[in-house]
């Protein structure tokens, strides 16, 4: 299924078990069917039609969200190889480390954002008929050192745009890997009809601003004093990326 199909149910039954799946990340089967209000029989005609459909898979008993966001692609610089891919509820403590880690000084304030959403819901995918979540992450021997998010509204009026975070971790910089997951995020976005992206900054991250610019970004707008930053009432950067 891809992440910009709205997902449509033709029985309840099939909703409730795809609602359960869908807020947990991954459940195990039998866990599932000890949740839900649905006898055996129902519940394995809904199971059935969920995977038939597409919209999510059993993997040896443990179910997940089948959401098709790409493949796996390595990329070597200067020595380092690392590897960019979809991210998977197996990488969720690595993803919200690694957010923490470059939010960690108080000015990327919407990373910090989609940290504590991550942790409060405790599922890395979200995809349901009112948003849907993407993280593409960038990983040396397994290990999460950086990603790039998309936040992606399902309302008709909102589905051409979407909100798009990136970062890497401070030890890892200087490498290109930045550059790349934001292309990973652009290319995405590309293919699948987006017209334009939107991200803010606060005022004070120049690094950030001139990193957005040199990627095609530009300035949409300002809110003044909009973050309070070290008891600092600083101003927002709305920037955006709109696709020719």
């Amino acid at each position: 299924m891809d992440a910009v199909e709205r997902p449509t149910f033709e029985t309840s039954a099939a909703m409730e078990v795809y609602q359960h799946v869908e807020r947990h990340g991954t459940a195990a089967r039998h866990r599932v069917r000890e949740m839900v209000d649905l006898s055996p029989e129902a519940f394995e005609e809904a199971l059935t039609h969920l995977l038939s459909k597409g919209y999510i898979e059993d993997d040896g008993g443990t179910l997940t969200l089948a959401l098709d966001v790409g493949s796996v692609k390595q990329h070597t610089t200067n020595g380092l190889t690392y590897t960019i891919r979809p991210a998977h509820n197996d990488d969720f403590e690595g993803l919200v480390q690694t957010i923490r880690n470059v939010s960690s000084d108080g000015t990327y304030v919407v990373a910090e954002s989609v940290a504590e959403q991550l942790l409060y819901e405790d599922a890395v995918t979200r995809h349901n008929t009112v948003e849907s979540r993407v993280f593409f992450v960038a990983t040396v021997d397994g290990e999460v050192i950086g990603w790039c998010h998309l936040d992606i509204p399902q309302l008709d009026k909102l589905r051409e745009t979407a909100q798009l975070t990136v970062g890497v971790r401070e030890e890892r910089r200087g490498q290109g890997i930045g550059s790349q997951l934001m292309q990973r995020g652009l290319d995405w976005a590309k293919a699948n009809g987006y017209r334009k992206l939107y991200n803010s900054v606060p005022a004070i991250t120049e690094n950030a601003m001139v990193f957005l610019e040199d990627h095609g970004w530009h300035t949409e707008g300002i809110r003044r004093n909009h973050y309070t930053v070290d008891g600092e009432q600083v101003d927002e950067v709305m920037m955006a990326y709109t696709f020719d």
